[in-house]
Formats: structure tokens, C-alpha cells, sequence
């Protein structure tokens, strides 16, 4: 599967690219870098994410998994940069139970593209799955200006 990585501020970051979108992102290296024109867009893109001139992500995305998978990632990419909402706001949203809507964030393959940290639980932070867990959401949240949420 080719991937590219790029050195970001929470440690470097991998992407990969499966038939045309990307289907994986991590900060784990899975295997050699081989540059294609979509995983050159997502570092770039990805680079202004981290150096702050860019907020929103143009990328074609694959989320592996079912319907209710992807049903979650949707809502999560329809939280805005800079804002965040809770388990139970997209449970009501998705008409599923807060715990099946935090096994679908748990389950984003695409982090930071998919804004998985954006996502908090009623009384606090909630988890991260993502390599460097709560520091790492803590880190893009405060990135994103919604660090008045963690005081």
C-alpha cells in the first residue's frame, strides 16, 4: 500500500493511500514511503493543518468497515475546525448509544483528517486511539483554538 509521512509537531505521521483515496493514517510507520499524487496532496495539506494556514482537509477518503463506521467518521468530519462536540450529541445525531458512537471514533482510520479529537465525552476529554493518546487530542485541540474546552 503506498504511503508518505511528514514530521508534525505530535511526532511524524503516515498516510496511506489504497486505489486512489486515502484509507489509513498513523502515527506508526507501516511500510516504505512510496509517493503517489494524492498522498502528495495529503502532506501537503496535512503541513498547513500543522503550521495553521489550513483548517479543512480536500482529500478523497475510503473508510474501511461497515455503514455505521462510516456513519460516524461522517459526522465527525462535519465537526467544524476548532469545535468540538460530545459522544452523545452524535449518538442522538446517529440515532445509536454513546458507547457504539465512541467504538466508531475509536475506530477512525484516518485521524486528524477525520477529526476523531474533536469528539469529547459529557464530562471530559473522552479517549484518543491515536499513537500519543490524550496528550496528542489535547495537543490539537489547543492547535485548534478549543483549548478554553480544558480549563
Amino acid at each position: 500500500m503506498p504511503s508518505m509521512s511528514l514530521d508534525t509537531p505530535t511526532g511524524r505521521f503516515w498516510i496511506f493511500e489504497e486505489d486512489g483515496a486515502i484509507t489509513r493514517a498513523s502515527w506508526r510507520e507501516l511500510g516504505p514511503e512510496e509517493p503517489t499524487e494524492v498522498l502528495e496532496r495529503a502532506v501537503d495539506q496535512l503541513g498547513a493543518y500543522f503550521d495553521g494556514s489550513r483548517e479543512e482537509f480536500d482529500l478523497p477518503l475510503k473508510v474501511a468497515g461497515g455503514d455505521f463506521q462510516a456513519r460516524v467518521c461522517d459526522a465527525i468530519a462535519a465537526i467544524p475546525y476548532g469545535r468540538t462536540r460530545t459522544y452523545g450529541h452524535l449518538a442522538r445525531d446517529l440515532g445509536a448509544p454513546p458507547q457504539a458512537v465512541g467504538q466508531g471514533c475509536g475506530g477512525n482510520p484516518i485521524p486528524v483528517i477525520i477529526p476523531c479529537h474533536r469528539v469529547l465525552a459529557a464530562t471530559g476529554l473522552g479517549g484518543f486511539s491515536g499513537e500519543g493518546g490524550i496528550e496528542t487530542k489535547v495537543w490539537l485541540l489547543r492547535h485548534e483554538g478549543a483549548a478554553s474546552l480544558l480549563i
